[in-house]
């Protein structure tokens, strides 16, 4: 095929020899096969985001450090210059954590190296050597649906131990390799520690995979991992080999409506006798 534009650079630099052909194009980026010596990977080439993005993106981004005050000023006013910092921070959030989830024995692509704005990384294959299909695509058994599921269960803990939720988490965006599965796409991984958003993104990508994995073994629908693993995570005491139950009592407690409407009253109350009182012993002091 032609090579795009973006990718002609990393040929004329000798990082890629070939661009084979496309493998995936959306909204955020497009993925080509490319071959590199005796290799075949992937070139991900992110696309400049537009400005109607950034507020959607805001609430991933929330808690990310921002290398200088001067780049984390400019975002916070959103300038023209801050907009630019921004859209790096956004691109260069995948490579950061593609390589702490690799140290940390999270499965995810491989990742080779990145070059203006372009992302070199492993290809995952089915056990014929084609591109693995996504985790929807597939029929499976009751048995190989639980299978799956301890395992991106116990992958999500180990994100979540080194301070990282996936923010997106689907059938979309895990692949069947030959060797199993895969979590692909993490730009928008959230800092679990300082995003205030990070509970309600952790169950949205755990209960994404229950529902999905949980049409082939029903059983899995009732279990609650999520809040299970966040209640070991603000403990400190979550680790990436921390062995769950999927079993957590919310707390059902009724709240006690008037109780805390007359507690308010009660406090307003003594908050005012207590500045009458001062008036009172200011206006005696006066007077003497």
């Amino acid at each position: 095929m032609k090579t795009p534009a973006a990718l002609q650079p990393l040929i004329d630099d000798g990082v890629i020899d070939e661009v084979i052909r496309s493998l995936k194009s959306g909204k955020e980026a497009t993925v080509y096969l490319v071959r590199s010596g005796a290799h075949t990977r992937c070139a991900k080439v992110y696309r400049d985001m537009r400005q109607r993005s950034f507020q959607k993106r805001a609430r991933y981004q929330e808690g990310r450090k921002v290398r200088g005050s001067r780049q984390a000023r400019a975002i916070g006013k959103s300038t023209r210059f801050g907009r630019k910092q921004q859209e790096a921070a956004w691109k260069n959030a995948e490579v950061d954590a593609l390589y702490k989830l690799v140290a940390a024995g999270v499965r995810v692509p491989r990742p080779y190296g990145y070059f203006n704005d372009t992302l070199i990384m492993e290809l995952v294959t089915d056990a014929a050597g084609y591109p693995a299909p996504r985790l929807g695509e597939v029929a499976l058994s009751p048995e190989t649906a639980r299978e799956y599921h301890r395992f991106l269960i116990q992958q999500i803990v180990r994100m979540l131990s080194i301070g990282l939720i996936h923010g997106d988490l689907s059938e979309f965006n895990v692949l069947v390799g030959a060797e199993g599965l895969v979590i692909i796409d993490l730009p928008q991984a959230v800092n679990a520690a300082g995003n205030n958003g990070a509970l309600a993104m952790l169950e949205r990508d755990v209960n994404n995979i229950r529902g999905t994995l949980g049409r082939f073994a029903p059983e899995l629908l009732a279990t609650e991992f999520a809040r299970e693993m966040w209640a070991l995570f603000e403990k400190g005491e979550l680790t990436a080999d921390s062995s769950l139950n999927g079993v957590f009592a919310r707390d059902e407690t009724i709240v006690d409506a008037d109780g805390v409407l007359l507690a308010v009253e009660d406090a307003r109350e003594e908050a005012l006798r207590r500045e009458l009182g001062r008036e009172v012993n200011g206006g005696t002091a006066k007077t003497r």
